[in-house]
Parts: C-alpha cells; sequence; structure tokens
C-alpha cells in the first residue's frame, strides 16, 4: 500500500535528519518533544520502516531514513518553489499576457504601453496578435485572448452580447492621397472628394468601411468603389501610386509606408471611430492580466495622442514645403 506523508510531515523529518536532536528539532519546529516524536513515529508507522536509530550515543538515521531524506528534500523544495511561483503569479509578477487587436492600435498604442509595463513586471511576457476586428471578439470570446483592442462608432455601444468595452482613445478619419494630388495642399477635404475621384474601398473586415459608408450617406452622396483592398498598406502603395484615394484613421497611419503619400483631415462631416478595450463579461483575468487592463485604460489615450502627433509631424512639415513650392 503506497504511504501517504504530509508536506508537515516531510519538513518535521528533514529538520530531525538536520539536528539529529529531538529536542532541537521540537523547539525550531515550534512544538512540544512528545509531539514531535509522535509526528516521526507515525511517519515511520506509514512507511512501515524506522527512519532513526536511538541509543545512548545519540540520533542516526537509518538506512531507509537516508533513502527518504533526499527525496523528501526534493518534494519540500518542488513544493515550496511551485508555490512561490504561484504566489508571484497571484500577486501579477508572473504569468503570461495574450493581447488580440486590431493593427492600427497594435502599432500605434500597445508598443509603448507594453513596453512600460514590461519594465515594472520582468516576470510577465507578453503576445500579441494584429487581427481584424471580428477576429479580435472571437479570440476575447474563446479565451484565446486574455484582453481585446477594437474600435467602434463614437456613438455606438459595442454591438455584441457578453462583452465589456471600455473606450481609450477617439481615432480621426483621414482622406489618404497621392503628394502630388492637389488634395494634398489642403488643411481638410470634404467627403464630396471621392465622388471626384476614383474611390479604394476597404475591404468587409475593415472597421473604417460601416463609418465610412454611413460619412456617405450624411453627406448624400453615391460612391463607386473602382478598387476593393484587403490590407491597408496595400492600399496605400495603390494610392501613392495614382490610382485613387481612400480614407485610413489616424492612428493607422502607423502602420503604412508614407512614402508619397499625403493625410488630408475629413470634414464636413468629421467622422471618427472609438478605440476601446475587450474583455469577456463575467470572466476573471489572470492578476498580470489585470494590471495590463488598468495600465491600459490609463494610459492609452496618451500613447495613442503621442503616436498620433509623431505621424502628422511629416505630414505638417511635407504640407508647408508643397505650399512654398506652389508659389
Amino acid at each position: 500500500m503506497r504511504a501517504r506523508l504530509t508536506f508537515q510531515e516531510l519538513e518535521k523529518f528533514i529538520d530531525v535528519a538536520y539536528t539529529l536532536n529531538f529536542r532541537a528539532s521540537a523547539a525550531r519546529c515550534c512544538i512540544s518533544q512528545p509531539a514531535l516524536s509522535r509526528a516521526i513515529a507515525s511517519i515511520e508507522a506509514k512507511l512501515g520502516a524506522r527512519l532513526f536509530d536511538r541509543n545512548t550515543h545519540g540520533v542516526s538515521l537509518t538506512t531507509a531514513g537516508k533513502q527518504l531524506l533526499p527525496i523528501a528534500r526534493r518534494i519540500v523544495f518542488e513544493l515550496n518553489d511551485s508555490l512561490s511561483e504561484l504566489s508571484e503569479f497571484v500577486a501579477g509578477h508572473r504569468g503570461h499576457i495574450l493581447l488580440a487587436s486590431i493593427p492600427s492600435a497594435a502599432a500605434a498604442i500597445l508598443p509603448k504601453l507594453m513596453q512600460t509595463f514590461l519594465e515594472s513586471h520582468p516576470g510577465v511576457s507578453m503576445g500579441l496578435q494584429a487581427v481584424s476586428a471580428a477576429e479580435v471578439s472571437a479570440s476575447v470570446a474563446d479565451g484565446t485572448a486574455d484582453i481585446g483592442i477594437c474600435a467602434i462608432a463614437p456613438d455606438e455601444a459595442y454591438p455584441l452580447d457578453g462583452f465589456d468595452f471600455t473606450p481609450i482613445i477617439d481615432d480621426e478619419l483621414l482622406l489618404i492621397c497621392s503628394e502630388d494630388d492637389p488634395l494634398a495642399r489642403n488643411d481638410s477635404a470634404s467627403w464630396k472628394a471621392f465622388t471626384t475621384r476614383p474611390y479604394i474601398m476597404n475591404g468587409p473586415a475593415s472597421s473604417l468601411r460601416p463609418l465610412v459608408k454611413h460619412a456617405f450617406e450624411h453627406t448624400g452622396i453615391t460612391v463607386r468603389a473602382r478598387y476593393e483592398s484587403m490590407n491597408l498598406p496595400v492600399t496605400a502603395r495603390m494610392v501613392a501610386a495614382g490610382l485613387g484615394i481612400a480614407v485610413l484613421s489616424s492612428l493607422s497611419r502607423s502602420v503604412v509606408n508614407p512614402d508619397g503619400l499625403a493625410f488630408v483631415p475629413l470634414r464636413d462631416p468629421p467622422v471618427s471611430r472609438r478605440i476601446g478595450v475587450l474583455t469577456r463579461k463575467g470572466r476573471s483575468l489572470s492578476a498580470p492580466a489585470n494590471q495590463f487592463l488598468s495600465h491600459l485604460i490609463e494610459n492609452g489615450a496618451d500613447a495613442g495622442q503621442l503616436a498620433a502627433d509623431l505621424c502628422a509631424v511629416p505630414q505638417r512639415r511635407q504640407r508647408r514645403q508643397t505650399r512654398s513650392s506652389s508659389h
């Protein structure tokens, strides 16, 4: 029959094996000497073997005791080590966090926030998936991702049940055109510009597409797409090649090559999307994930604004140069 020893019994055995003195070990274990003797006797009874020899010369380990000692030490060490890791995890100092984000937020907002968080949490590792908005919600729903970052229209609630959505920043929509296009010299552009040039439409998975459709309807214009692109960097290169104009968001500039492009704020009306944090309603996050969630909500707006400002600086410089060369 397999013996079942408790963790506390193993600790008492190890201590007596270390001191070879029942009185000293009883004091170290904060129990009486008779209680310690009974504990050792219980271990010996469970194992069916004597662990210590007691004689006038003192206490010594038997052959069985010598066999048990390294095993007991390993078990106690591994359990203590595992409990220490668990404590670190519960405290948020260890663990793994997986994020799923739309590409623009993944590039513009998350890297800096991940870097500052990991500086203060060196025992935590993180993974980041840049996927479509639908894939973000699916990953959060099935638990593949702890936290999602996606976008909705600013005047809407998150459309799917079972999620909590916390807004962090509004992301302005821009017209993107070739730097040689006369629109590039303007401080803003009307949605009606899309009736004067070929329109390159974002793919159906893009969170921008319904916003653009709504803006066209609000403006009272009908726009037929000449092209459709499923990939934002490809869209940008199509625009730079002079194939047409398109819409992207301010944060999306961080995922495209700006060479040969101009980004012009859209007005009449101005349109933005709301970037926010998505979690599964009723699901508890791990301590590290919960701490990063708080960090993201508290600092996401500043990180996003900084990224948008950094993307806008070359554009403002380019617009000034374009105006100067036209005079």
